[in-house]
C-alpha cells in the first residue's frame, strides 16, 4: 500500500504540474481587465473572435446536417456492408483537416482545379473563376472543418438513436402523428442530450482549430492571431488575453451543454439497435448513398493531397497532367523529412506510454482502490478535454519558459515538453478507454486469485492485465495516432528545427517557394500511409489481445 500511495502522490504532482499549471500560466498572464478590454475593443481582434465564433457555429450546423442521416441509418437499419460504410465515414477521425487544407489551398487558386471544373461546365470563362482564397476563405475553412469533425456527431447521435425506445415512436405513430411531428415531439427531445454533448465538442474544437485557418491563410481568426502573437509574446501580453477569452468561451459552451444535457433520459432504453430493420435490394443501395456521399466529400481533400504529391503538374486543368514519383522521392530525401518522422515516432511512442500509464493508475484508483481525493484526480485528468488545444499549448510554452527546468524549456529542448503535451492532450481519452475496461472486469476474479495465494503483482500480471489488454490497446492506439499528426502543440512548442515533428515540417514545406507545396503533399501522403499502417497493425494487435482475453 505504501507503493500505491507513492504512485498516487507522483500522479497528483504530475497533473498539478502539467495540467493545472499550464492553464494557470495561460490565463493569469492575460487576466487583466484593462488588457481584455483592449483586446475586445481592437477591431482586428474583435473581428478574429467574431469570425471564430461564426466558423464554429456554421461548422456545427453543417456537421449536424451531414451526421444525422447516417447516424439514423446506422442505428435503425441493417444492410450489407454497413460496417464498411461506417468505417469509411469515420476515417476523418485519424485524418486531421490540417492535412486536407494543404490540398484545398493548392486546388482553390485562381487557376486551380476548382475553377477549371467551373470553366469546363461553362459557369465562367477559363481563368475568370472566383478567387476562392481571396474572398471565400471563410467558406473553405467551414467546409473543411465540418468534413473533418462530423464523425464526432455521428458517434454521439448514433448512440442516442440506438438507445431510443422504439415503443415511444410506435405509440406516437399509432395515435396518427406523422413523421415530422414524431421527430419534433418525440425523437428530438429524447436525443437532445447526446446531440448537445457532441455539438458542444464540435463547436469548441472548430472555434479553437488552428491548422485549417492557418494553412488557408484565414488570418482574421483568433487561433491564428494567438499563433502569430508568439513572435513577441515576451513583450506583448495580448496573446495571453486572447487565450483567456478563448478559454472563457469554451467554458461557457461546455457549461451550457452540460446544463442542457442534464435532463431526464429514462426513455433512452430498449434501443433501436436491438432489432434494426433489414434492408435489401434497392433499399440497401439507397441506404448506402448518404454514407458514400459524405465519406466521399470528407476524403476528397486527402485524395487531392495524394494526387498533388504524385502529379507532374496540376495547373489550369481538371485533372493532373501526368504522374511522377519525383516529389515522393524528393520528400523522403529532404533533410527535414526523415528527422521529422523519427521525432514524431519518438514523441508519440513516449507520450503513449506516459498517457496509458497515468490513465491506468487513475482508472485503477477509481475502480478498485478509491482513496481519498480520487474523484479530484479523475476530474483534473479529464480537464484537457474541455480546454482548447491552442490554449494548452500556449500554457505549456509559458510554463516551460518561466518555471520549468532548462531541460524542459521548449526554446532549448522542445522534445520532453512535447511528449508531456501530447500525453496530457490525450489523457482523457485514454482514461475513459481504460476505465471502460475496468468496468467490464469483475473484481471477483482478482479476489479468487488472492484467495489462492496470488500477490498483487501476480494478480495484475496473470488476471487483470490480460483482461484489460483490449482497452489498453485501444487507449494506446488512440493516443499514438492522434499524437502523430497533432497540430497545436507541434506548431507552438517545436521551437527548434532539430525537434520538428511531422506537422511542423509539413507547415514549413508548404511555404517553400516552387516545389514546396508538392513536397508537402507528398510528405503528407507518406505520413498518412504510415499512420494507416500503424493503425492496421494496432487493430490486428487489438483483435489478437481480445481473442486471447476471451480464450482465458
Amino acid at each position: 500500500m505504501r507503493r500505491a500511495w507513492i504512485a498516487y502522490a507522483a500522479v497528483a504532482a504530475f497533473l498539478a504540474l502539467f495540467v493545472v499549471a499550464p492553464i494557470a500560466f495561460a490565463t493569469v498572464a492575460g487576466a487583466s481587465p484593462w488588457l481584455i478590454g483592449e483586446v475586445l475593443a481592437h477591431p482586428a481582434y474583435r473581428a478574429g473572435l467574431g469570425n471564430a465564433l461564426l466558423v464554429a457555429a456554421c461548422t456545427t450546423a453543417i456537421a449536424f446536417v451531414l451526421a444525422t442521416p447516417t447516424a439514423w441509418l446506422a442505428a435503425r437499419c441493417r444492410f450489407r456492408g454497413r460496417g464498411i460504410a461506417e468505417a469509411l465515414l469515420l476515417a476523418p477521425l485519424v485524418l486531421p483537416p490540417f492535412v486536407g487544407a494543404i490540398g484545398v489551398a493548392q486546388l482553390a487558386g485562381q487557376y486551380g482545379a476548382f475553377n477549371a471544373v467551373g470553366a469546363a461546365l461553362g459557369l465562367w470563362p477559363d481563368g475568370g473563376g472566383p478567387d476562392w482564397l481571396g474572398g471565400h476563405r471563410f467558406a473553405l475553412v467551414v467546409a473543411l472543418e465540418a468534413l473533418g469533425l462530423y464523425p464526432i456527431l455521428h458517434l454521439t447521435l448514433r448512440a442516442s438513436f440506438t438507445a431510443l425506445d422504439p415503443a415511444l415512436i410506435e405509440a406516437a405513430r399509432s395515435l396518427g402523428a406523422r413523421w415530422p411531428r414524431v421527430c419534433a415531439r418525440v425523437i428530438v427531445p429524447l436525443v437532445a442530450p447526446g446531440a448537445f454533448a457532441g455539438g458542444a465538442v464540435v463547436f469548441v474544437w472548430s472555434f479553437t482549430e488552428l491548422g485549417t485557418p492557418l494553412m488557408l491563410g484565414f488570418d482574421r481568426h483568433v487561433a491564428v492571431q494567438v499563433f502569430v502573437g508568439l513572435a513577441d509574446a515576451g513583450a506583448n501580453r495580448t496573446p495571453y488575453a486572447l487565450v483567456l477569452v478563448m478559454l472563457a468561451v469554451a467554458a461557457l459552451v461546455f457549461a451550457a451543454g452540460r446544463r442542457l444535457t442534464a435532463g431526464d433520459v429514462v426513455a433512452l432504453r430498449g434501443g433501436l439497435g436491438a432489432s434494426p430493420r433489414a434492408l435489401g435490394g434497392w433499399r440497401a443501395l439507397a441506404a448506402w448513398a448518404p454514407f458514400a456521399l459524405v465519406a466521399g466529400a470528407a476524403l476528397a481533400p486527402f485524395i487531392a493531397v495524394a494526387l498533388i504529391g504524385l502529379s507532374r503538374d496540376w495547373y489550369r486543368g481538371v485533372l493532373p497532367e501526368g504522374a511522377t514519383w519525383e516529389h515522393a522521392r524528393a520528400a523522403l530525401a529532404h533533410p527535414h523529412v526523415v528527422p521529422g518522422i523519427v521525432n514524431s515516432l519518438r514523441f508519440s511512442a513516449a507520450a503513449t506510454v506516459l498517457a496509458v500509464g497515468v490513465a491506468t493508475f487513475i482508472a485503477w484508483c477509481g475502480a478498485r482502490w478509491r482513496p481519498r481525493g480520487w474523484r479530484v484526480l479523475d476530474a483534473v485528468a479529464m480537464t484537457p478535454l474541455a480546454v482548447p488545444g491552442v490554449v494548452m499549448a500556449f500554457g505549456f510554452l509559458a510554463l516551460g519558459t518561466a518555471a520549468l527546468p532548462r531541460w524542459l524549456d521548449p526554446l532549448t529542448n522542445p522534445g520532453p515538453l512535447l511528449i508531456v503535451a501530447y500525453a496530457v492532450r490525450r489523457l482523457p481519452h485514454a482514461l475513459r478507454a481504460v476505465g471502460a475496461g475496468f468496468a467490464h472486469v469483475p473484481p471477483s476474479l482478482e479476489e479468487a486469485a488472492a484467495a489462492c495465494g496470488a500477490g498483487p503483482w501476480l494478480r495484475a500480471r496473470h488476471v487483470l492485465m490480460p483482461l484489460l489488454a483490449p482497452s489498453l490497446a485501444a487507449a494506446a492506439l488512440l493516443t499514438f495516432s492522434s499524437s502523430m499528426l497533432e497540430v497545436s502543440d507541434s506548431l507552438v512548442l517545436a521551437q527548434r528545427r532539430a525537434a520538428w515533428p511531422i506537422t511542423r515540417v509539413i507547415y514549413d514545406l508548404v511555404h517553400v517557394i516552387g516545389p514546396g507545396p508538392a513536397l508537402a503533399c507528398a510528405f503528407a501522403t507518406w505520413a498518412t500511409l504510415f499512420l494507416a499502417a500503424c493503425l492496421a497493425a494496432a487493430v490486428a494487435c487489438l483483435r489478437a489481445a481480445r481473442d486471447q482475453a476471451l480464450s482465458r
